[in-house]
């Protein structure tokens, strides 16, 4: 019979994996933030591991389709916040080419612009400010800067206010 307080250790694990996937590091931060030992939080790892409930590939993967598809993040972006939730290189690779199987970086990029571009302006013209403002939504979102230059060329000149 376990211990109670690996069980109670594990449980709280398993509560946080029931609001949403997370990785290995993530547990193991928010277990010794709890107050668990190393060792406590090394066997509720290897419990939830060895169960297949935690498993950093599909969810890098999960998140990576998520952040891709749902919010039109840019590929940089996504590798960012994953290494922050300690998922390795390789994991993260993998995990966008999926997601990109999906949803191509330059299609997200087109497909946020048009948002912006109708909640920015209604269908009306955009000046060069408008133009600056999406550059920088679009980077912070994690785009290429080459491929936002690219986007942002091909709009119609007929709707872009020179402010003159």
């Amino acid at each position: 019979m376990d211990e109670p307080a690996f069980e109670k250790a594990r449980d709280r694990a398993v509560r946080m994996l029931a609001y949403r996937g997370r990785s290995v590091q993530e547990v193991s931060s928010r277990l010794e933030s709890a107050g668990y030992s190393r060792s406590m939080i090394n066997r509720v790892v290897s419990w939830l591991t060895e169960r297949d409930f935690l498993n950093d590939e599909a969810f890098a993967r999960e998140w990576a389709r998520n952040c891709a598809v749902n919010k039109l993040w840019g590929n940089r972006k996504i590798t960012l916040d994953l290494r922050e939730k300690g998922i390795s290189g390789d994991a993260i690779e993998r995990a966008i080419a999926a997601a990109r199987e999906e949803i191509e970086e330059h299609e997200a990029l087109e497909m946020l612009l048009n948002k912006k571009l109708k909640n920015r302006t209604g269908g009306k013209t955009i000046s060069l400010k408008d133009k600056g403002r999406l550059y920088r939504t679009l980077a912070g979102r994690g785009f290429p800067p080459p491929l936002i230059y690219e986007a942002l060329r091909t709009l119609k000149e007929e709707s872009i206010d020179y402010g003159e």
